[in-house]
């Protein structure tokens, strides 16, 4: 079970990396005339990198990727977009809220594949330990940056008190 329940785990990760990657660079559109540009902008491209980074870890492990997979992210992600938000033709900042924390699920959950593969690298000689170290310290700090940007948006939306 140990090869194709890797090739199955990396894949529904790859499928999440995918919908994470469009997800960043909407946030990030969304947000390019704001006070977080920068930071938006910096998180959709390390998040980019990071989907990079995985394929990597898969081709060490001689996981090949299912395109239906990660056609699925991308489709699951342009979905998503189609949620009522209490307005009928522009954003409402309860959207950058249900983004940010979409988002943060979805770096939580690399973060914890990263951690996961630590000991499939270390047994079979194959990958890169100390990139998955920097790749697990990324996930936290993106994680405390996508923290930070919610508590602004809750503030703003949910209190009216702008920063």
């Amino acid at each position: 079970m140990g090869d194709k329940a890797l090739t199955i785990y990396l894949n529904d990760h790859l499928a999440g990396a995918t919908a994470g990657v469009e997800l960043s660079r909407r946030i990030a559109r969304e947000h390019r005339a704001s006070a977080c540009a920068t930071e938006t902008q910096g998180l959709a491209d390390e998040i980019a990198q990071d989907r990079r980074s995985l394929r990597a870890v898969m081709d060490s492990l001689d996981v090949k990727p299912r395109r239906y997979k990660v056609c699925g992210g991308w489709v699951a992600e342009k979905a998503a977009r189609f949620k009522p938000n209490g307005r009928l033709h522009r954003r409402a900042g309860l959207s950058d809220l249900v983004e940010f924390e979409t988002l943060r699920l979805g770096i939580q959950g690399k973060h914890e594949m990263w951690q996961a593969l630590m000991p499939v690298v270390a047994e079979t000689g194959r990958g890169d330990a100390p990139a998955l170290d920097r790749l697990i310290d990324r996930a936290r700090s993106q994680m405390t940056a996508l923290d930070a940007l919610h508590d602004a948006a809750a503030r703003a939306t949910l209190s009216g008190h702008r920063d």
